[in-house]
């Protein structure tokens, strides 16, 4: 007892050292669960939550930092960092502001496991912006480009047999003053650009894995056959077996939950299998029914590898419907529906681009279907695995954008040189098929953005929220369109395009070649002003309603919305339910989905549905969800 007593006070004196290194910095709004955060230990849960090992270990926590200049090959530590929180955000606990010409460093210590001894060490990131160079014990491991896609290494070759291992990490980041797709971050602030992100943003973990083992996969329903398509990348060596079983309900079979009944069994031959499913059971906002998934490999009957997930049997598809007009709408699972959510940056005020706990993360997700909508434009933002598992647990389809490489702002402009100001002022054209330009693009921009948006949908496909992907919005940073939308198709053949979310339509490749979904975007009040029937034809954004809540607003000048900014939250009410009024006539007429804008407050703007601190709920929650509701029904009558 002695003994107990005493590892526990080693660890409450830890702990209590860990908080007095850091601490929250900056005098603005924060979240509720910015007090929750345990410094030693931010964001525990397991990050891949479509491939669970029993086996890992967390690196989130205080690491040592410092800024460089961009050439620099080492460091002396400043101080320390809270991993994985950005480095200009509150919660990294240092808050400065970062250019191209630094470097930013991370470095802490590690060790190894005993009973990790004779197995693969993988470490993965979840997603670090912009580019990252890794290091551990002094070796180059490996280099990554691109801020919003996981990456890993095995570092298995350059761990010291014993002891204490160290991990470093180099970044550097142009934001909007280069090529690399950032969306919403400008180094100029204002309006609807938000404060930049640089460096480690997602979990940084660590698993062992056999020699034999599963790297990937990917599953494909047809609710039409019964049965799902399974690809899997394992690496095996002559002789192992690798299986897929599907199971009834939830994330995979564990000792915790022997209960769960397998439905299906198969062999995986050439990295490919297929499951029959008796008794379809499909996914939808009404019913996110989700399919355990376990992964197998096989050496001598003994299994060496596996691996929990989940998936679910749902279809996403282009239908008409039955008016006169006969109207192009979307169908999931075969049945007409209308989809209606708010568009969702993704923005914190105290950790930026990171939910400050996995609670937070899941709450966006929460009220956005207690306020009756289905569906979330992810907008010019990706965001980590457990959000889209969120999304598929409670059952709310996910448009995902790609984050724009550019803009036409003129007010972010001066930040930049003037080669980018020249590529990326092109003109957008919001309501006519004609007018609007193309970004005069380099080479190596669009090698990039091809490169980046194929790791983005290669890396959360698997996730069966997604059900549209949106390449290009109001024109920023557009290029080649029809080029893109074949790109997009190749990739995923399984989901809806929208290539030009709010202007900029190009059909020079023909209505094929311009991809689903014709989109306009209209503020504040819906209007569709372009419309096109051999389309489904989408109102992609609208309302913007503005309404500051004192003491939940971002320390900035200009607190705006679109239109007159509202005094109450019966006035912004009264102004939700007369746009409804209207989107209701387009609905009868030929538009299939609506999109209002927006989910939070973010930095100036103070046009959401909750405060940017979602403390404050400014709406009616049982009022707008019936009235949320009601829009989606009315599609089907």
């Amino acid at each position: 007892m002695k003994r107990v007593a005493a590892l526990f006070a080693f660890f409450a004196m830890a702990a209590g050292l860990n908080a007095q290194q850091w601490a929250p910095v900056g005098e603005n709004i924060r979240t509720p669960w910015a007090d929750e955060i345990d410094p030693s230990a931010p964001l525990p849960e397991y990050p891949r939550p479509q491939m669970v090992r029993s086996s890992w270990m967390n690196l989130n926590g205080l690491w040592n930092y410092a800024v460089t200049e961009a050439s620099s090959e080492s460091f002396v530590p400043e101080g320390k960092i809270l991993v994985p929180f950005a480095l200009e955000s509150s919660l990294s606990g240092v808050g400065r502001r970062f250019t191209r010409d630094n470097a930013l460093w991370y470095e802490r210590e590690f060790t190894v496991p005993r009973s990790w001894k004779g197995k693969n060490v993988i470490l993965h990131f979840g997603a670090v912006d912009w580019m990252a160079e890794v290091y551990v014990n002094n070796v180059l491991i490996g280099e990554h480009k691109g801020g919003y896609d996981p990456f890993s290494f095995d570092v298995t070759h350059a761990l010291k047999k014993s002891g204490k291992q160290t991990l470093k990490v180099k970044v550097q980041d142009a934001t909007d003053n280069s090529f690399q797709p950032r969306g919403k971050q400008c180094i100029i602030n204002a309006g609807i650009w938000y404060t930049p992100v640089t460096g480690i943003w997602q979990t940084v973990w660590m698993e062992p894995v056999s020699s034999a083992y599963v790297k990937n996969y990917y599953a494909v329903s047809d609710i039409d056959k019964g049965e799902i398509a399974f690809e899997v990348d394992a690496r095996t060596a002559d002789g192992d077996v690798v299986k897929v079983a599907l199971l009834e309900g939830g994330i995979g079979y564990s000792a915790e939950s022997p209960s769960q009944t397998v439905l299906a069994e198969t062999v995986v031959e050439n990295g490919k299998a297929v499951v029959k499913v008796a008794d379809v059971k499909t996914w939808s906002p009404d019913s996110p029914y989700l399919y355990g998934v376990k992964l197998s490999v096989e050496r001598n009957g003994k299994v060496v590898d596996s691996v929990d997930g989940y998936t679910a049997m749902r279809k996403i598809s282009v239908a008409v419907d039955s008016s006169p007009n006969r109207y192009k709408r979307m169908a999931l699972n075969n049945e007409l529906l209308f989809h209606f959510g708010p568009l969702d940056q993704g923005w914190w005020p105290d950790g930026l681009y990171t939910a400050p706990t996995d609670e937070a993360l899941e709450f966006d997700v929460v009220k956005t279907k207690e306020l009756g909508f289905n569906m979330i434009r992810k907008h010019i933002k990706v965001e980590p695995a457990r959000w889209y598992y969120y999304c598929d647990l409670h059952g709310v389809m996910v448009w995902q954008d790609m984050p724009c490489i550019g803009d036409h702002s003129k007010t972010v402009m001066p930040a930049r040189d003037e080669d980018i100001r020249n590529i990326v002022s092109n003109k957008w054209s919001s309501d006519s098929f004609f007018g609007g330009t193309y970004c005069d693009v380099p080479v190596q921009w669009k090698d990039n953005y091809y490169r980046e948006w194929a790791n983005i949908i290669n890396a959360f496909k698997n996730f069966q929220c997604i059900v549209v992907w949106v390449p290009f919005n109001e024109a920023w940073g557009q290029f080649d369109t029809p080029e893109v939308v074949k790109f997009t198709r190749e990739l995923d053949p399984t989901r809806l395009i929208n290539p030009a979310s709010g202007g900029n339509y190009d059909f020079s490749a023909g209505v094929e070649g311009f991809g689903d979904i014709l989109d306009v975007h209209h503020y504040p009040c819906p209007a569709m002003n372009v419309f096109e029937r051999k389309f489904v034809n989408v109102l992609g954004e609208y309302g913007g309603i503005g309404y500051p809540v004192d003491g939940h607003t971002w320390i900035i000048e200009r607190k705006w919305g679109y239109g007159k900014v509202k005094e109450s939250s019966e006035e912004l009410m009264k102004q939700y339910e007369d746009f409804l009024e209207m989107l209701r006539t387009f609905v009868t007429n030929g538009c299939a989905a609506a999109v209002y804008t927006q989910t939070t407050d973010v930095e100036g703007e103070v046009n959401g549905l909750m405060t940017y601190d979602r403390k404050v709920v400014k709406v009616d929650m049982p009022r707008i969800a019936a009235a949320n509701k009601a829009v989606i029904d009315s599609m089907s009558r």
